[in-house]
């Protein structure tokens, strides 16, 4: 690593200011199209036609540690919240698919209501019985399918494959270790079904890793080593650039439903696919032809640019310009108190744009806050995303970003305060220059499982 590059983010880490200037929040009719619209402008028939197929792009090497928190520090040190949740645990342990797995003994002792928290706990966590807590959380079981017991990455191939009408592609980023594991159960799942799935994977680079700086402002050490962390998942924009099919949907892999819940959420994925074939369909007739008026009337459906951008269209090739960039469509779902990033207008340099902003890029304070506060939907990373120029040439993306975006990270290392920068976010700061489109997202679509005590929601559940 090249002294510049540290010096260059030692600057970023300590005295550059990262915060976006949030201008007003995206709400229905103000950049947000209602479920109604989504309906009657989505072209499910073109997209249900399409013969380049879909590419699900999942970021999938997040540990499933955290799903179990409550255990460890039940384990470590029970208190009145963790063995609350633990008693709940242990009064639904047949409502979990990884039951199905457990040894025939600890069945037994669960029948007879002889087994211990303490014992159940460490059989899920440790390494001499499931190992949850090393696993990537795609790994781990979700749900109870009967007979079969499956995971994330088989619940979202199965689906995925339903939802592009079997022409779909999967590529999941992923950690090298697990690379055998993961195929091996997409292999039982190609077994059990018949049929062969267009799988690839990817690693986020080493390269794009970011120094550790200490409280002195110098590289943090460990024996005399950098420490150097993941730069977080707009690392993942590099890997997205390879992606060869001209529509891409980008999903977490902790939200997927249990099959007999997933219609609604298949629906929106078309839906979302429909959208963008319209728009970019409509795109095409107006850069061949540009023409500020019909902009105007496009935008005013779709709700893609803000009045700045536009009076800034000067020329037919500004119009041009603006239009021949890359494009999502992003999925927005009410907020009722769930955590994450949301849909913003914000202002930069004078221009206004459409931005899917997290909380820690906020100031909490002030107007800033205020308007964070008037916010009305969140993301839960439901996006279709069209990677290629008009012509159907390949975009880099990287020419896209913001590098203004990035986040800066305070965590305990090993028992030491460490500092340093994380990318832009691949659908934050990584999309900033991406004609963008938010759309209200069914409730019904959004599932994500943080804590394994989410898997007890009616969406993960076997339908009766």
């Amino acid at each position: 690593m090249s002294s510049n590059n540290i010096d260059e983010q030692r600057e970023k880490v300590f005295r550059i200011d990262s915060k976006v200037n949030l201008f007003a929040p995206c709400k229905l009719g103000e950049g947000i199209l209602s479920r109604q619209q989504v309906q009657e402008l989505s072209n499910v028939k073109s997209f249900a036609e399409s013969k380049n197929g879909v590419t699900f792009f999942i970021p999938a090497s997040g540990s499933g540690s955290r799903m179990f928190q409550f255990m460890f520090d039940f384990l470590n040190e029970p208190n009145e919240s963790n063995s609350a949740d633990m008693e709940r645990f242990m009064n639904h342990l047949k409502d979990f698919a990884f039951y199905y797995r457990l040894p025939i003994e600890l069945k037994e002792k669960i029948k007879n209501e002889s087994i211990e928290a303490e014992e159940l706990a460490t059989y899920l966590l440790g390494s001499k019985g499931f190992n949850f807590s090393e696993l990537p959380k795609g790994l781990i079981p979700f749900h109870y399918n009967e007979p079969f017991v499956q995971n994330p990455f088989q619940d979202h191939v199965i689906q995925g494959v339903k939802i592009a009408n079997g022409n779909a592609k999967f590529h999941f980023t992923i950690q090298p270790e697990f690379e055998a594991e993961i195929k091996a159960c997409l292999s039982n799942l190609e077994g059990l079904t018949g049929t062969k799935y267009d799988v690839s994977f990817s690693y986020q680079s080493k390269e794009s890793d970011s120094t550790a700086f200490n409280e002195n402002k110098e590289p943090a050490k460990i024996e005399n080593e950098i420490i150097t962390r993941p730069a977080g998942h707009g690392a993942l924009l590099a890997n997205l650039n390879e992606v060869e099919t001209d529509i891409v949907f980008i999903k977490n892999i902790d939200n997927v439903q249990h099959y007999s819940h997933a219609s609604s959420s298949s629906d929106f994925w078309k839906e979302l696919g429909g959208v963008l074939l319209n728009f970019k369909e409509q795109v095409k007739a107006i850069y061949t032809n540009p023409s500020k008026s019909k902009l105007v009337e496009l935008n005013d459906v779709f709700q893609f640019l803000s009045p700045q951008e536009m009076n800034a269209l000067k020329t037919d090739e500004d119009i041009k310009t603006i239009l021949n960039r890359p494009t999502r469509v992003c999925g927005m779902v009410k907020n009722e108190g769930q955590p994450g990033g949301g849909p913003f207008w914000i202002e930069k340099d004078g221009r206004v744009s459409k931005q899917i902003v997290e909380k820690g890029q906020i100031t909490q304070k002030g107007e800033q806050l205020s308007l964070l506060i008037k916010s009305t939907h969140f993301n839960p990373v439901m996006i279709a995303v069209s990677t290629k120029s008009l012509n159907g040439t390949p975009f880099d993306l990287l020419n896209f970003c913001d590098k203004d975006q990035f986040f800066v990270v305070n965590k305990m290392h090993k028992g030491q305060a460490i500092k340093y920068i994380e990318l832009p976010g691949l659908w934050n700061g990584g999309m900033a220059n991406w004609n963008t489109i938010f759309v209200e997202a069914p409730k019904e679509s959004f599932s994500p499982v943080k804590n394994v005590l989410d898997l007890l929601e009616h969406l993960h559940i076997p339908r009766s």
